[in-house]
C-alpha cells in the first residue's frame, strides 16, 4: 500500500524520463507613486508597471510554449502548437502523433502550467510574508508552513493514513500538516491581548519549523526502505513530477485568489510598513490584516507545497529583484512579482528535467544555485535594508 500511495511522487523522481525586513517609510505608495514625477526619493525612474507586466506576460506564453516543446523527446514549436490546437478544440490527432500528442498534453502541459502557477503563488506570498513581519528575509517558509507538510507527507507515507484518497494521500498529508503548522504558529504567537507582534511570529515560526524537521528527520530514518526515503528527500526538495490534470485546478484557483486577494490589500500592507501605530492612526488595523495574511499564506503555500514540495528562495528573492524595477510600493510589486515568479519557475523546471536527463534534479538544487549569488548581489546593493551603510 506505501507504494501506491507514493506512486505520485515517485514519478516525480524520474519525470524527466517519462517525457524589507522593508524600511520604514520605504513601503508607502504615496513617496513613489503618487508623488511628481522624478520625486523619488533615489531620484531613480521606475519601470511602468502595466509595460512590464505586458512584457512578462509576452515572456510567460512564450516560455511555456518553449517548456512545453523542450525536452528528452523535442517537439518542434509549430507541432506543439498544433497539438494544444487540437486538444483545447477536440480536434483529430492522427495515430502516428499519438505518442507525442501524449507528452505534450498529458505530460508537459500540466506540469509546465503547475510551475507557472507555483512561481505565481511563491512570489506573492513572498511579498505578504515580508510585509506582514516587516523582515527583508521573510518567505512563504518563514513559518514552519513547510516543514508541517514535510511532517505530514512522511506520515502518511510510513503510517498509511489516507489510503481512500490513493496517490494523492501524501499531498493531502502535505497540505493537512501545512496548515496544522500555521494555525500553530498562530496560537503561540497571539498575546493575550490579542495583539500579533511580527517578532513573535518570526521567532514561533522559526523554532516550529526547527522542531518538525528534526520529527521529520526521524521519520526518515525510519523509513522501512531506501526507495521510500529517496523519494520522501526528493519531495522535500520540490518537483512537479507528479503534475496531472487532476491537481492543477485546485492549485491554480487558490493562487490566483491568494494574487487577487494580496493585490486588494496592497495599501494596507503599504501603511503596516511605517509601524503599528502610525498604521491604527490611518485607519488600518494591523493586527487583523496580520491575521488575514497570515491565513491566506497559509492556505496558499499549503496547496502549493502539497502539489510540488518546497522549492526554496523564490519567495525571498523575488519581491527584492521587483522592488528593485518598480519601486517599493506594494500594488506595483503585486502586479509583477507574480508573472516574473511565474517565468522564473517555468524555466527552472525546464531546466531540471533536461540537464542531467533522463534524470531530474531537485527543484530546490537549482533554485538555491541562481539564489544565493543573486541575494549576495542585492543585499551589498541594498546594504541599508540587510544592516548596512
Amino acid at each position: 500500500m506505501s507504494g501506491v500511495r507514493m506512486a505520485g511522487w515517485s514519478a516525480g523522481r524520474t519525470g524527466a524520463a517519462s517525457e524589507e525586513r522593508a524600511s520604514r517609510g520605504a513601503s508607502l505608495s504615496g513617496s513613489e507613486d503618487n508623488g511628481p514625477p522624478g520625486a523619488g526619493s533615489s531620484g531613480r525612474r521606475r519601470a511602468a508597471p502595466l509595460l512590464l507586466c505586458f512584457a512578462l506576460l509576452l515572456a510567460l506564453a512564450l516560455s511555456v510554449l518553449l517548456a512545453i516543446g523542450l525536452g528528452p523527446a523535442a517537439v518542434p514549436p509549430g507541432e506543439t502548437v498544433r497539438l494544444l490546437r487540437a486538444a483545447v478544440t477536440g480536434g483529430r490527432v492522427s495515430a502516428d502523433a499519438g505518442p507525442t500528442y501524449q507528452i505534450v498534453w498529458e505530460i508537459r502541459t500540466p506540469r509546465v502550467l503547475l510551475a507557472a502557477f507555483v512561481g505565481a503563488g511563491l512570489s506573492a506570498v513572498g511579498v505578504a510574508m515580508q510585509s506582514m513581519v516587516r523582515n527583508a528575509l521573510a518567505d512563504p517558509y518563514v513559518l514552519g508552513v513547510s516543514s508541517g507538510a514535510g511532517v505530514g507527507a512522511v506520515s502518511v507515507s510510513l503510517v498509511g493514513g489516507l489510503a481512500g484518497l490513493g496517490i494523492y494521500a501524501m499531498s493531502a498529508g502535505a497540505f493537512a500538516g501545512a496548515l496544522l503548522a500555521a494555525v500553530l504558529v498562530y496560537v503561540a504567537s497571539v498575546a493575550r491581548g490579542g495583539g500579533l507582534a511580527p517578532l513573535r511570529l518570526v521567532l514561533t515560526g522559526v523554532s516550529l519549523s526547527f522542531a518538525l524537521q528534526a520529527v521529520m528527520g526521524v521519520l526518515i530514518y525510519l523509513a522501512p526502505n531506501s526507495e521510500a526515503t529517496a523519494t520522501l528527500l526528493y519531495w522535500t526538495m520540490g518537483g512537479f513530477g507528479a503534475a496531472s490534470w487532476g491537481t492543477l485546478p485546485l492549485v491554480a484557483a487558490v493562487v490566483v485568489l491568494g494574487c487577487v486577494l494580496l493585490h486588494r490589500w496592497s495599501r494596507s500592507m503599504d501603511v503596516m510598513a511605517l509601524g503599528d501605530e502610525t498604521a491604527a492612526s490611518l485607519g488600518v488595523h494591523p493586527d487583523r490584516q496580520r491575521q488575514r495574511l497570515l491565513l491566506l499564506a497559509g492556505l496558499v503555500t499549503g496547496v502549493m507545497v502539497a502539489a510540488s514540495g518546497a522549492i526554496s528562495f523564490v519567495g525571498l528573492v523575488m519581491p527584492h529583484v521587483v522592488r528593485l524595477v518598480v519601486g517599493a510600493s506594494h500594488r506595483r510589486v503585486l502586479l509583477v512579482a507574480p508573472l516574473a515568479g511565474a517565468v522564473l519557475m517555468v524555466w527552472v523546471d525546464l531546466l531540471a528535467r533536461t540537464v542531467v536527463a533522463p534524470r531530474e534534479l531537485p527543484l530546490g538544487v537549482i533554485t538555491a544555485l541562481v539564489g544565493v549569488p543573486v541575494f549576495m548581489v542585492l543585499m551589498r546593493r541594498r546594504a541599508h535594508v540587510f544592516g548596512g551603510r
